[in-house]
């Protein structure tokens, strides 16, 4: 009796693969799609925090140079506030690298040898390797990669952007007298402050143009064939 038990738990179990096999074609489809959205949602949060930063940088711009009263640390506050929000893009950019990833991999290992079966797989263990992290989802990126990336690609060059604006705020738009007195804070010395703002920007050239090899999946290459894709 067990033993007819067991023969038709292994035949249900063997239907049920067969049967999930057949299917793996439209699921694999309809995983893509929802891979897809949870990416460009993301995305979109990536987005809307630069988007805050920029507009705060352009309010305080305005302010400050509306008037030659108007105090100069304001751009100083502005540093601060665009590195907060480097900070939070560097933890939405470690998640949405989670469902980039998997979308990158079923173009790969999916799509990729469906269009080309002679190129074959890019990652022998793919299935494995997506069900491991669909049980159990791990960010794939580092903090300290992702902080650097998003600081090269975007919130560096906003940095220097304030950077000049809040050295022509102490020179050229400041009353007359030394660098070091119009950069002053109260009663923080201007040689302190601009330490301290020499040696922030210092430590953010550093980390932007720190070598490491690249942990997240890469979406672009570079290569050469524009031509090919414009021939008839």
């Amino acid at each position: 009796m067990s033993d007819r038990s067991d023969s038709d738990d292994g035949n249900a179990e063997t239907d049920l693969l067969a049967k999930f096999e057949e299917s793996m074609p439209s699921l694999l489809g309809h995983f893509y799609r929802a891979e897809m959205d949870r990416s460009t949602a993301w995305r979109g949060r990536l987005d809307n925090t630069t988007n805050w930063a920029v507009t705060i940088m352009a309010a305080l711009l305005t302010f400050v140079f509306s008037s030659s009263d108007n105090p100069h640390y304001l751009l100083l506050i502005g540093m601060v506030t665009v590195a907060v929000f480097h900070v939070i893009e560097t933890r939405r950019y470690r998640a949405y690298d989670v469902w980039r990833s998997r979308v990158r991999l079923l173009e790969e290992d999916v799509f990729a040898p469906t269009v080309d079966p002679d190129g074959g797989f890019e990652h022998g263990d793919w299935r494995r390797a997506l069900g491991e992290d669909l049980r159990r989802p791990a960010l794939k990126t580092s903090f300290f990669e992702a902080y650097r990336r998003r600081l090269r690609r975007m919130y560096l060059p906003l940095l220097l952007v304030l950077l000049a604006s809040w050295v022509a705020r102490v020179t050229v738009f400041a009353p007359k007298g030394s660098v070091f007195e119009n950069a002053s804070i109260v009663n923080v010395p201007g040689t302190v402050v601009v330490g301290a703002v020499a040696l922030f920007y210092a430590a953010a050239v550093v980390v932007a143009l720190w070598p490491q090899d690249r942990e997240s999946k890469g979406e672009f290459y570079e290569r050469n064939q524009e031509g090919e894709w414009k021939d008839d």
